[in-house]
């Protein structure tokens, strides 16, 4: 029986240009060329959802991961440069954040070491809970503003905080950038000066170095594929206090989020109506033809019942009576809600800010522990501050939205007076404004055109009397003349200089370790997309290893490589795999490798195509890892050379697969994406449209299968970076691979074919 069992099989319409399965559910996501993102079960391939293009986020995605806990996808956005993240549950975008080069690849990693203190935090963790308020969850309608919801929003912008451990979403791109983000929020460094565009990242486990593969121009300007590691043994050494600062700045940043999404709320709570009821008035003022002034005319109107011929064409024709009416209950409606808003949402994450806050300030004057991963207590005493003005004009808007629910008739004369002055007229020409709280909600720089009467407030009198609490630091100023939306801007700005300090010191200490090229990028594969193109990355987190597997079809299509590297940079092992060939008699065939992907710590999964003679068949297998890592012939790496250049001196060492492959018939397989926790596998055909999907440690029963012999090669450790390569030195052609087929089973299948 042939192995892996095919459970799905689809035909679709558009190309895909990224796929990875869930490390939890038996789930795949895909990307494709119109960029859209699909989901997809294991069973039937059916598609769960699908989250299509849009112009906030973009439309051509670049590179896809998931979060170690299944629960949140990241995908990148060429056009917009941006990285979202997205709630698998619901398809709904929970975070976008802008970058500043397009990301090319991505890599979400979680963090297994233990200790102690990072025990002691797993479990204190929650402790903000006893002494905050939960967060209410957002209303329930809002989408046409911030573009993003669609649905029903409750408290999904909490998941983004995720679980207590320390996961990390590695991003890299064509600027010579690698940035690390945090359980995806916070970006807790930012490296700089890796050579080339970034094909793929790996970051250890235990955070000691990080793995990239580059495509760099050489010399001659051509391209070539290089192996990365750098040093990030600061994180390593520091990681109970990396842990403690990172999940503190991802609180801060969740809570900066949903104070935008509150924000946006009470956009939208100010209705449309208000702003054309602020238009038409605007209008009416600088079209009418009198003298008088507009407070005039509708005080005139409020005590003797008449009105100019403009006010009235104004009053009957375009407000109308039921125009006014809805009007007064929408704005009755608006004030309330912005009222609930202020009160239950701005003021509670506030208040959450400040308090995560002030424990980051304590971590900054844990000099000894927190300094050399660039903590400023200055820094964040001035995003306290910052957090304090926002919460003094929330409260300002607070009280200018009580004092309009007014509707006592002696309030009305006033009310005019106010409003309607000719000082309102705008430094663009005669402006108008209806009413005071929409001015607090627009996103502008300019000042507000109606600022709060601050006359006989008796606390700001005696501040100004006082020559010791005037400007001292104990007090938040409170920027009377701005609006909500430029503190709020003021505080994001300062918050994010105060959170990426640490970012450049981590960045900073960042070292290259080693640098190896590995060889030309083929003219042949020019045209494929490179998130499917080898080498591709692994971290066995048991043996505290980097893989990288790759092949070198300009120098022989039939050969598999495997370079292995300890995650401690002061650690000299690698090693090569490839494929060896001896076409003693016909029944041996000569296969090349299509792609190769880890399916675990012991087994590579590879697609596999066959000679002319084989009709050029696709092959889907399994290599066992460890069996090949025995050899102990020493290679020794010319550092003048490329390992291409000197392939040839590559020690090989032969495997055999058994059972554990199968034939793809009526499909022309090229890549693979494999999940070993979940035990799938899907295949994609050249085309990158035909898509297949198998369990992996189950048998097909519908189908008689045969045995399959491989040779590989592998390459013992040494000081220096030892290769092994699946390819042997024999007589035969180097590096040439061949499967080895039972001669009753190939005579059988010529009788078939008769």
């Amino acid at each position: 029986m042939p192995a892996f069992r095919q459970v799905g099989e689809k035909q679709l319409p558009n190309p895909v240009l990224c796929m990875a399965w869930s490390p939890k559910r038996d789930l795949i996501a895909l990307a494709n060329t119109t960029g859209e993102l699909l989901l997809h079960r294991l069973a039937g391939f059916q598609r769960v959802w699908t989250l299509p293009p849009s112009e906030y986020t973009g439309k051509e995605i670049t590179a896809i991961a998931w979060r170690p806990d299944g629960k949140i996808l990241a995908f990148s956005l060429g056009d917009t440069k941006q990285v979202v993240l997205c709630d698998v549950e619901k398809a709904e975008i929970l975070h976008v954040f802008p970058m500043q080069s397009p990301v090319t690849c991505m890599h979400w990693m979680e963090v297994i070491e233990e200790s102690s203190a990072l025990s002691s935090f797993y479990n204190s963790e929650d402790e903000s809970k006893l002494f905050l308020p939960k967060l209410p969850t957002l209303p329930k309608s809002y989408s046409t503003t911030s573009k993003i919801f669609s649905e029903e929003k409750s408290d999904e912008i909490l998941k983004l905080l995720g679980e207590v451990r320390l996961n990390i979403l590695v991003l890299g791109g064509n600027a010579s950038f690698v940035e690390l983000y945090a359980y995806g929020m916070y970006r807790i460094a930012t490296l700089e000066g890796v050579l080339g565009t970034c094909r793929s990242l790996s970051l250890s486990s235990d955070l000691k170095s990080l793995s990239v593969i580059t495509e760099v121009r050489s010399a001659d300007d051509n391209p070539e594929i290089c192996y990365v590691q750098l040093d990030t043994g600061l994180l390593s050494d520091c990681l109970p206090e990396v842990t403690r600062m990172a999940r503190k700045f991802t609180h801060i940043s969740t809570l900066l989020q949903y104070l935008h999404l509150s924000l946006t709320c009470m956009c939208e709570a100010w209705e449309d109506i208000l702003m054309q009821m602020d238009l038409r008035l605007t209008k009416f003022v600088q079209e009418k033809n009198t003298s008088t002034q507009v407070q005039d005319e509708f005080l005139e109107l409020l005590l003797w019942g008449q009105s100019s011929p403009e006010l009235q064409a104004l009053l009957m024709n375009q407000l109308t009576v039921k125009g006014l009416k809805k009007l007064g209950q929408s704005i009755e409606s608006s004030y309330s809600s912005i009222q609930k808003l202020v009160i239950s949402h701005l003021q509670s994450g506030s208040e959450a800010l400040l308090y995560h806050l002030s424990e980051v300030k304590g971590m900054a004057l844990w000099k000894q522990k927190f300094e050399p991963l660039g903590l400023d207590a200055a820094a964040i005493e001035g995003a306290i501050t910052a957090v304090g003005s926002f919460s003094l004009k929330a409260n300002e808007l607070l009280q200018i939205s009580a004092s309009m629910t007014q509707k006592d008739i002696a309030f009305v004369a006033d009310f005019l007076s106010e409003h309607f002055s000719e000082e309102l007229f705008g430094r663009k020409g005669k402006y108008f404004n209806v009413e005071r709280v929409g001015q607090y909600l627009k996103d502008e720089d300019e000042d507000l055109v109606s600022p709060p009467n601050t006359k006989g407030n008796q606390w700001l009198k005696f501040l100004q009397d006082s020559t010791h609490l005037k400007g001292s630091p104990l007090l938040f100023p409170s920027y009377p003349q701005k609006s909500l939306h430029f503190v709020k801007r003021m505080m994001e700005n300062v918050i994010e200089d105060c959170l990426q300090k640490p970012a450049v010191i981590i960045g900073k200490s960042v070292k290259q370790a080693i640098f190896l090229p590995l060889y030309n990028v083929p003219e042949s594969s020019e045209n494929t997309p490179r998130l499917f193109e080898l080498p591709s990355l692994w971290n066995d987190k048991k043996a505290k290893m980097h893989y990288v597997v790759f092949c070198m079809p300009e120098i022989s299509p039939h050969k598999l490589y495997l370079l292995r590297r300890g995650t401690d940079p002061n650690r000299y092992i690698s090693v090569i795999h490839g494929d060896d060939g001896n076409a003693a008699d016909q029944s041996h065939y000569f296969y090349s490798y299509l792609d190769a992907r880890f399916y675990d710590d012991e087994m590579l999964t590879v697609v596999l195509q066959g000679s002319e003679e084989l009709n050029a068949m696709r092959v889907l297998a399994q290599i066992p890892i460890s069996s090949s890592l025995s050899c102990e012939t020493e290679f020794n790496w010319e550092p003048n050379l490329r390992l291409d250049q000197q392939s040839s001196s590559i020690p090989s060492q032969g495997l055999v697969l058994g059972n554990q492959w199968r034939e793809l018939e009526n499909m022309k397989a090229q890549f693979v994406a494999v999940n070993g926790i979940r035990k799938v596998a899907c295949v994609l055909s050249t085309n990158l449209r035909h898509i297949r999907v198998f369990e992996m440690d189950v048998e097909d029963e519908d189908e008689e299968g045969e045995g399959l012999e491989a040779t590989m090669s592998s390459q013992g450790q040494g000081e220096e970076e030892n290769l092994e390569a699946e390819g042997g030195a024999g007589e035969q052609e180097e590096g040439e691979g061949v499967f080895q087929k039972s001669k009753e089973h190939l005579e059988s299948e010529e009788a078939l074919d008769s």
